[in-house]
């Protein structure tokens, strides 16, 4: 979680409109790290360049395959429906996450996408990892 907090400002803190500091790293099963992301929607203009989806697609890309079976994905923030279906859909093995989000939470909050019996995968989850640390750094960022 620590690193997936290093990198949720990403490079371009402070140059032109900040994008919400979330970030993420997906990890193979030996616990190397593929691939890390933060928010790019308003760098990209592109209303999907959320952390999970951006270390998802780097992730695939690295391994050069869509499952990612196997893998783990830390983050900073409680992932979206969006991306909680990404995450089934990527078959990922484990996802950690830090800060509880109750507007748009799908792993637990709000929905529990993740763990509907009714998809063809459910990854482990863990909850609340820093919980502390991840949503102090959104609250900083919307003050």
């Amino acid at each position: 979680m620590r690193r997936a907090l290093s990198v949720a400002g990403g490079p371009t803190a402070g140059a032109g409109p900040a994008d919400v500091p979330v970030g993420a790293v997906v990890y193979d099963a030996a616990g190397r790290e593929l691939a890390v992301a933060h928010n790019e929607r308003e760098l990209t203009g592109d209303p999907t360049a959320h952390a999970e989806i951006l270390a998802l697609r780097r992730a695939a890309a690295r391994l050069g395959r869509w499952r990612l079976d196997g893998c783990t994905l830390v983050v900073t923030l409680e992932p979206c429906t969006m991306c909680a279906g990404a995450l089934v859909l990527a078959r990922i093995s484990t996802v950690v996450f830090g800060a509880w989000e109750p507007k748009t939470g799908a792993v637990g909050s709000l929905w529990d996408v993740v763990r509907d019996r009714r998809l063809n995968h459910r990854p482990t989850v863990y909850a609340g990892v820093l919980a502390d640390e991840c949503a102090a750094a959104l609250r900083a960022f919307f003050r």
